[in-house]
């Protein structure tokens, strides 16, 4: 009977996924992401670890829904996920590549030749790398509630001059992104959601990953809180739609774990694809930007780390990959203006470095 009862812990042990982990790690992990939600009052938190392709943690902290105290689930519970959206649309620059209809060095208006001709030209590479010149949000912008498509959302900058020449400095934009979902849009001959989910989100099994639609009831959404005065409220309501590419995906911590693994096992974009995004990026004179194409490329202890931030209304969250150590961290709350950096120090502590 003993060997029996035994033969089915293991069978539950393996599907869950979290024998690898030592419980110690896990323990800790737990401690520290208490003290932090409580030190800094964040409704609810979401934060997914694997390992080796195995989900080794997975919890949810808090409530989605403070008034209704709806308890957050890591594989169910959507966040923003803000500008961790241009690493998802990174990856279908890479599908593209692959099926070579998109060329990195191309000139943007290859794909996109009713564009406002601009004082230079510049590549679906810059503007992937933030060295295009295209400018980022003016004012409050960011707060933008008005519905349009992603074409449409172009008239918000397309007018605008570009802020310097092409290649001389990162210059973050969120706006260049909005102007690659339109590349790709063109380059498939297919809607850009519609890829998006088809080439991108099904064959990685992302399930709750999706558009953050203002006019649609979304399953499992969370609410989207700012601290004012100390206080924490509802933030505004804004529309993502336009900019889905560089900032308006939902997602879950789980979703993003199982799309964080894409750049350690390589399933649906090809070896050499995936260097193009991993590369950084060189200035004209001949500066690192520490970013490829919608990724962050740095190291921690010698070990290298790929990751991107988010930050939006009622959204702060980051993705961490390691793919020497085979580790996925994924950090997903419902406040704004969340520093999640020291946090992150800690979870590397516990679940990176040896």
């Amino acid at each position: 009977m003993k060997k029996v009862l035994l033969f089915f812990a293991l069978i539950v042990c393996f599907q869950k996924s979290y024998c690898q982990v030592d419980k110690d790690k896990v323990h800790k992990a737990n401690t520290v992401a208490k003290k932090y939600l409580l030190q800094n009052k964040i409704p609810g938190m979401s934060i997914s670890v694997s390992k080796k392709g195995k989900l080794i943690w997975s919890k949810g902290f808090g409530y989605s829904n403070l008034k209704n105290r709806t308890k957050v689930v890591p594989s169910k519970t959507k966040f923003r996920i803000a500008s961790i959206s241009k690493t998802l649309t990174a990856l279908a620059l890479a599908k593209l590549v692959d099926v070579k209809k998109i060329e990195l060095d191309s000139s943007l208006y290859q794909y996109v030749p009713d564009f406002p001709k601009k004082e230079y030209d510049f590549t679906i590479r810059q503007l992937g790398g933030h060295l295009a010149g295209i400018r980022h949000y003016r004012g409050k912008e960011f707060l933008i509630n008005k519905k349009m498509s992603i074409v449409e959302g172009l008239d918000v900058f397309k007018n605008s001059d570009l802020l310097l020449k092409p290649q001389t400095k990162f210059i973050y934009s969120t706006y260049g992104w909005n102007l690659l979902s339109v590349v790709i849009q063109n380059a498939a001959k297919q809607n850009y959601f519609k890829y998006m989910q088809e080439y991108i989100f099904k064959p990685l099994n992302m399930k709750n990953t999706t558009v953050d639609f203002s006019d649609k009831k979304i399953t499992n959404k969370t609410k989207f809180y700012i601290k004012r005065n100390g206080k924490i409220k509802e933030g505004p309501s804004v529309n993502n739609e336009f900019k889905a590419a560089g900032g308006g995906f939902l997602s879950t911590s789980e979703d993003l774990v199982s799309f964080g693994n894409e750049f350690i096992y390589k399933k649906i974009i090809s070896k050499a694809s995936l260097k193009e995004l991993v590369t950084p990026q060189i200035t004209s004179s001949k500066r690192s930007t520490n970013y490829g194409i919608g990724i962050a490329i740095s190291k921690i202890n010698n070990t290298l780390k790929y990751s991107h931030s988010g930050g939006g209304v009622g959204a702060s969250s980051y993705l961490l990959i390691y793919p020497e150590k085979e580790v996925v961290i994924s950090i997903l709350t419902n406040l704004s203006g969340v520093g999640l950096k020291n946090f992150i120090k800690d979870l590397e502590a516990i679940f990176v470095i040896d």
